[in-house]
């Protein structure tokens, strides 16, 4: 029952930590500055296609998982099976922030209302990778593709994450030059995003995580043994 219990607790957050991601996402791609490396690729596809960004979403990850094959030439099936799931999670839950974003937020018609949703977008972000990581249950794709490159290519996993942001954003830019003739995905915003949502990142993890992983982990039937 315990580990039932925290595994409830982990789903929980888990889930609440992409949803919350995802609602990042779409305040940054409300603001229409730029959105950040991560999305950068999917959005671009969105944009060249007219496709919602949540089934962009998943096609992006799915060349993220082909990506990790090609790398490491070997199937793993039940991880990649993992990461198409989440992958599906992650792509429905898009769509529906960026909905209800849409619906319920004013229209970013003046610069500083564009920077107001870019700033609260970095720290939802944040707060989204704070669940996601803390639950410790499998990665997307994207993040599982940085820790592959990093161990294939013997490199520091941070050097690792600015390689593999470089490499989105710059395929997401040749994909909006080519398709509607302007950067598109790609802006002030993706700059700042990737400046800054490890940052305030950083500073969740140290206050937050500890607590969070301490309530996940704790079981209310251990008081009964």
């Amino acid at each position: 029952m315990k580990h039932y219990d925290r595994t409830i607790k982990q789903l929980a957050i888990y889930l609440i930590g992409l949803f919350t991601l995802t609602l990042g996402i779409s305040l940054s791609i409300y603001a229409g500055l730029g959105v950040s490396p991560v999305s950068s690729l999917a959005y671009a596809f969105t944009l060249a296609t007219g496709i919602s960004v949540g089934l962009t979403t998943i096609i992006a990850n799915v060349l993220f998982i082909v990506i990790q094959i090609i790398i490491t030439r070997e199937w793993k099936w039940r991880s990649y099976t993992a990461q198409f799931v989440i992958t599906l999670f992650f792509g429905s839950f898009t769509d529906f922030t960026l909905w209800l974003v849409q619906a319920f937020l004013p229209m970013p018609e003046t610069l500083p209302v564009r920077i107001l949703y870019l700033i609260a977008s970095l720290f939802v972000v944040a707060l989204g990778l704070l669940g996601y990581l803390s639950a410790r249950l499998p990665m997307m794709p994207y993040d599982a593709l940085t820790y592959v490159i990093s161990d294939h290519f013997h490199m520091a996993f941070s050097k690792a994450k600015v390689t593999s942001d470089l490499i989105n954003v710059a395929i997401a830019g040749i994909v909006c030059l080519i398709t509607v003739h302007q950067l598109g995905s790609i802006g002030i915003g993706t700059l700042i995003a990737a400046l800054f949502i490890g940052k305030i990142l950083g500073v969740f993890i140290r206050k937050w995580q500890h607590p969070l992983v301490t309530w996940m982990m704790y079981s209310k039937f251990e008081k009964h043994e």
